[in-house]
């Protein structure tokens, strides 16, 4: 009995209202209805209390056998075992009578069920209290009709759902000293404040009315109808379907519906493209049909039988008996021999399918026999409406996804210009939709300010030919050694021939490495030296040294692949740990001042950013967010130096960095270029700023033979005095902060093809040979010390 609820009604169990009526009936021409009522009237006469009210629910017990009189017309004797019915003081579960199969329900449960009603909140409790006092006391019915319901399991210990009907036709809500005179004013604020339990509370406080009488509760089994709506609901849940509980839930929900406990609930999606099934990616989801495979065409998976069942007819097919269908026939059909396997006894499989055709199987297991069968199956008819609707927007969500995907990763559309194109996508519709002619109008940004940067592997090219000459050595080595062993086998001039190329080539790989050198020695190897290895596989002892050459060339490049690979792997994995670094910087950025960001993987990572108030789109742009942003990049690049250095260590081959920033003062324009899916700038005085920009990492220091970019130095290259003198404070700043060395030196870079004047900042960067090393190294201290 739950009595310690707080209440703005003290409550009083009374059966005046009931026995008012009886009055009435006493006073019927039907003898039979009259001497009835009489009877049940004397029974009461004795005890006033039982029409006054009590609350002490201990003297439930001692007027037992009276309530038992009085009530015995609305608990008939006949219906006892079929009515699911209880008298009780509603809300708080004090039940004091009710049915036999009302009793049975409760007894089948168990001692340590607690019955309570599942969806009622305290709070909510309270209100709906008030509510009653409304409409009883001043007439505002405010229609506060809502289901509640019992959850119950039954004798397998699956969960049923009984639902809860109140006849209130026997209280009375009286007014106490305590309670407040509501008015209009009051009942409107109420209609808008629901959720402000504290303001329920204030206008009607605990225990300011009396609540005279009792309720009949009229029960109702309505698990099919429940479990159907837990199943609707829970898969329009789109975010519930991502958590560990969605399953287990589904699992329940099912149990449920179709009275099992032992029930399990799969899924498999129809790729229609492959006629596979696949598996569906979910938090504890779970295909019978694949059981440990990620994919399996239907041919594999299903009989013919079964296969025009599901993917033509669209119908569902049971196995009530696993066993013995798979002990039917010397050769078991696939689905059954995988059910098998997992130990499953019974199952349903049930086509997820539209107008359009199957979309995936609906998978229900049991490791009992016979529980699943067809007569069972049509108990599904109700929900796969349901599942057929998640289903499709579930694919309309992939499709969205997939498409997103490669919006964010094949496109440019940077989310500070997505405005503009979603501006220009809408106006497209909207012509479309008067029947004029759509065109996607071009789009393009004036006034603003470019940043670009980048952190290049230095030497690249030398490092990538020293792999090349290394791995074509290693592989004409390999070759000369079948070759020599097979001249002394059998001399014959073809093999000396050989042999005399490759050392040729080899001569070649050490003094005079080409461009065409490595197409040349690959042509080589593919129509002269595989030709000739064919012909000879025949002598034994070459056997051996053929397949060891064979089994040193790479499957996917069809060449010795060795060092080129250490050397591709590290160009990747430097541009993976530095783009990925630069990314995560960027959102720090993007919240210092929205700009337009864009990066690129070459041999090193580059990145180009635009600021100004058209892409922002809001009169907000200011010099300093410019300047906010010039020295976040100098300092970001900074970090990635260190950030490069400190796990050097980690890559297969050893490689420098030389970062460089170049500065352009004018604003400009870009527009996006429909034909390369990127911006551009615009103009001919603007597209000075992208010759510079390809062109001058490799540039001369003036006067000599040295490029600009060095290692361990971050180099910034200008035009203009103003700039010089904004980036020598940041140096300063930087310097404090021991980011930067001392060694500031200004250099005149050689004129690049239609530029000229250009000058350069360099300063060498300060290093940690940890993150969190306090210790600061120049590039040349760092070598030492991890060499050391």
């Amino acid at each position: 009995m739950l009595t310690h609820l707080k209440s703005p009604l003290d409550v009083r169990i009374s059966f005046n209202k009931l026995l008012e009526q009886y009055e009435v009936l006493a006073q019927s021409d039907n003898a039979f209805i009259a001497a009835k009522a009489k009877r049940i009237l004397e029974e009461q006469a004795p005890y006033p209390e039982l029409r006054e009210g009590f609350s002490d629910f201990s003297k439930l017990e001692t007027y037992k056998d009276q309530i038992g009189v009085i009530l015995q017309d609305s608990f008939s004797a006949v219906l006892t075992n079929n009515e699911i019915k209880t008298a009780s003081v509603p809300f708080q579960n004090v039940i004091f009578n009710s049915s036999e199969r009302f009793k049975r329900i409760i007894r089948t449960a168990g001692e340590d069920f607690n019955l309570e009603i599942k969806n009622l909140p305290d709070d909510d409790m309270y209100i709906i209290a008030c509510t009653v006092i409304l409409g009883f006391c001043y007439g505002y019915n405010l229609n506060f009709k809502r289901p509640f319901y019992y959850q119950i399991p039954d004798e397998n210990g699956v969960l049923r759902f009984y639902k809860i009907l109140y006849n209130a036709d026997f209280i009375e809500i009286i007014r106490t000293n305590k309670a407040k005179e509501i008015t209009q004013e009051d009942y409107e604020e109420l209609l808008d404040n629901y959720d402000n339990v504290g303001l329920w509370k204030e206008k009607f406080p605990p225990n300011s009315y009396i609540f005279k009488g009792f309720v009949i509760s009229n029960i109702f089994d309505v698990t099919d109808d429940q479990s159907i709506s837990n199943i609707k609901s829970t898969l329009i849940g789109e975010d519930k379907r991502k958590t560990k509980s969605f399953m287990e839930d589904f699992h329940e929900i099912f149990r449920s519906l179709l009275g099992l406990k032992d029930l399990q609930v799969g899924f498999s999606i129809y790729n229609e493209e492959e006629d596979q099934f696949e598996r569906v990616y979910g938090v504890g989801m779970n295909s019978f049909l694949l059981n440990k495979r990620e994919t399996a065409s239907c041919a594999d998976a299903l009989c013919n039988w079964s296969y025009n069942r599901l993917l033509k007819e669209n119908k569902f097919f049971t196995i009530s008996d696993v066993d013995k269908a798979f002990n039917k026939y010397e050769k078991p059909s696939p689905h059954v021999s995988i059910l098998h396997k997992q130990g499953i006894k019974s199952a349903i499989f049930a086509p997820i399918a539209n107008e359009s055709g199957l979309m995936g199987i609906l998978e229900i297991v049991s490791k009992r026999p016979k529980v699943l069968n067809s007569v069972m199956a049509n108990k599904l008819e109700d929900v796969m409406p349901f599942i057929v609707s998640a289903v499709e927007r579930s694919k309309a969500e992939e499709e969205n996804l997939i498409e997103a995907i490669i919006q964010k990763e094949c496109t440019s559309i940077h989310p500070s210009v997505h405005w503009r194109f979603a501006k220009e996508a809408r106006a497209f519709i909207k012509a479309e939709f008067n029947n004029e002619k759509a065109a996607f109008n071009k789009i393009a940004f004036d006034n603003i300010y470019p940043l670009y940067g980048q952190i290049d592997i230095k030497g690249s090219s030398e490092a990538r030919n020293k792999a090349t000459k290394e791995d074509l050595a290693l592989q004409l080595n390999s070759a000369k050694n079948v070759f020599e062993r097979a001249i002394k086998i059998e001399k014959l001039p073809i093999y000396e021939q050989f042999v005399s190329e490759i050392n040729d080539y080899l001569e070649g790989l050490r003094n005079h490495f080409q461009v065409d050198s490595e197409q040349q020695i690959s042509s080589f190897f593919k129509e002269d030296v595989e030709s000739a290895f064919k012909h000879i596989y025949v002598i034994d002892e070459l056997k051996p040294l053929i397949d060891s050459y064979f089994d040193s060339i790479d499957d996917k490049v069809n060449v010795l692949y060795n060092h080129r690979k250490e050397y591709d792997d590290t160009v990747a994995m430097i541009n993976k740990e530095m783009a990925s670094l630069l990314d995560e910087k960027q959102v720090e950025a993007q919240a210092m001042y929205p700009h337009y960001f864009e990066r690129f993987k070459t041999d090193g990572v580059e990145h180009n950013m635009y600021v100004g108030e058209s892409i922002t789109k809001e009169d907000s742009f200011n010099p300093i967010y410019l300047y906010n942003l010039r020295l976040w990049q100098l300092q970001v690049m900074c970090e990635m130096e260190n950030a490069y250095y400190q796990m050097q260590s980690n890559f297969p081959v050893a490689l420098d960095v030389a970062s460089m920033i170049l500065v352009f003062s004018q604003p400009l324009s870009i527009s996006f270029r429909m034909d390369e899916k990127q911006f551009d700038v615009d103009g001919t005085y603007n597209a000075r700023y992208e010759i510079v920009k390809k062109r001058v990492d490799k540039a001369y220091i003036k006067g000599t033979r040295k490029r600009i970019t060095e290692k361990g130095k971050i180099t910034i290259v200008y035009s203009q005095k103003q700039d010089e003198l904004e980036y020598l404070r940041y140096i300063k700043f930087l310097q404090s902060k021991h980011y930067l060395d001392t060694d500031v030196e200004i250099v005149e870079l050689q004129d690049l093809q239609a530029v000229t004047g250009l000058k350069a900042l360099r300063v060498s960067v300060l290093y940690h040979k940890k993150e969190d090393d306090k210790e600061f190294y120049t590039y040349n201290d760092l070598m030492k010390e991890i060499k050391a």
